[in-house]
């Protein structure tokens, strides 16, 4: 019998195709099957996968059929990526795969990507934590299919008045937006929504909880978007870092008193 082969579960990136990690495209080239989530994945990513190598289309695979095809191609001695989006460390459903994977007996990894939060933020041109505004950052989504506990709901995650990432949420903002307010965010708390981050075709609308909603429509994004919200989008004023104050002493770097 041939020696079993690997699973490595890489994340992609969010879609420009330079924005995968050196790892993961070299794990890309060398594999013998490819299982990609082809309705979210950049095709252009599959560039980089050899002559030869089989590619699946997990978008019309049930958990099943995806597992049964990485298991059977590693039983056979093949290397196997499961390819996902962005980072498939949150909403990537990887867990389960894992779990009929260790059932099997078949080895997996997992290769971290480049999320479609950071792709936005770089988007912006914005840091999502800033002195006196806001060191916390919520990445969450609403209900939809997937339930969510009444902890977890909008409204009381609007209470900590962090910056928020809302994932798969752009096809409810009227609702998204609501829930914030309820939560008591400001009508003048600044939001910005980035389409498709990092593509070709990305898009960016800027606006304010009082009018973002309008201006979505307006553009016609209904999915693949990022909601963020929060001060540190557009700070009216903010302290600066001590990581590089002159006067702020730390292990690398002496202070005005230490000198």
């Amino acid at each position: 019998m041939p020696e079993k082969g690997k699973v490595f579960f890489v994340g992609a990136g969010p879609g420009d195709p330079e924005l995968i990690t050196l790892k993961g495209k070299r794990l890309l080239e060398q594999a013998d099957v490819i299982v990609y989530t082809g309705s979210l994945l950049n095709p252009e990513i599959l560039k980089f996968s050899k002559p030869g190598a089989k590619l699946y289309d997990s978008a019309v695979m049930s958990l099943g059929e995806i597992v049964k095809t990485m298991v059977d191609a590693a039983k056979e001695g093949k290397n196997v990526v499961r390819l996902h989006d962005g980072d498939p460390s949150f909403y990537g459903a990887i867990k389960e795969q894992m779990d009929l994977l260790t059932k099997e007996k078949i080895e997996y990894a997992v290769v971290p990507g480049v999320s479609s939060l950071q792709a936005a933020a770089a988007a912006l041109k914005r840091e999502l934590t800033l002195p006196t505004i806001s060191q916390t950052v919520i990445i969450t989504r609403p209900e939809g299919k997937t339930p969510v506990t009444e902890v977890e709901n909008l409204v009381e995650l609007a209470r900590h008045k962090a910056t928020m990432a809302i994932f798969l949420g752009i096809q409810a903002i009227d609702a998204v937006v609501e829930k914030l307010r309820l939560g008591g965010y400001p009508e003048d708390t600044p939001v910005a929504v980035v389409y498709k981050a990092s593509w070709r075709e990305e898009k960016i609308v800027k606006g304010t909880l009082s009018d973002i909603a309008g201006k979505v429509r307006e553009a016609g994004i209904k999915s693949t978007a990022l909601i963020l919200v929060g001060e540190v989008l557009d700070p009216k004023s903010y302290d600066y870092s001590k990581l590089y104050d002159a006067g702020f002493a730390h292990s690398f770097r002496k202070g005005p008193k230490d000198v």
